[in-house]
């Protein structure tokens, strides 16, 4: 059974030798709604990706591909991005406030906790990129 798949539509902005660099433009929910003028709300954010060249095909500037990567991929990236930080900052702030802190230092410490854990995603950002495979189509 093949995996399930998300794919984006980009534009590639860099060639090198050994990968590309792709924009994509990520849009919210409210991006695409028929409404979007009159509530302000719409959200549209521009990404860049830096991608391993595949080999045997031929790229150009500005380009348009389609950047693919598997739908377990982008759970696990969720994970890490927003759910291990919220859980880390519930956690500490709980604790904090079970000593009897102050509820403003709490939440300080509860913030400051989490920059450790953005440190360690940082310094393992090399692993992560093999880890997370973006496939061009």
């Amino acid at each position: 059974m093949k995996e399930e798949t998300i794919a984006h539509e980009g534009v590639i902005t860099k060639i090198t030798d050994e990968e590309l660099e792709v924009k994509i433009v990520s849009l919210s929910a409210c991006a695409a709604c028929h409404a979007k003028s009159a509530c302000t709300m719409s959200d549209k954010a521009e990404k860049l990706l830096t991608i391993p060249r595949p080999e045997g095909k031929e790229f150009h500037m500005f380009q348009k591909v389609n950047v693919i990567m598997s739908v377990g991929q982008g759970n696990r990236a969720a994970i890490l991005a927003y759910l291990i930080p919220i859980v880390l900052l519930l956690a500490v702030l709980f604790i904090c406030l079970g000593l009897g802190l102050n509820e403003g230092i709490s939440a300080l410490i509860s913030i400051v906790a989490l920059v450790p854990y953005y440190i360690v995603l940082y310094l393992r950002r090399d692993k992560l990129k093999k880890r997370f495979e973006y496939l061009i189509e």
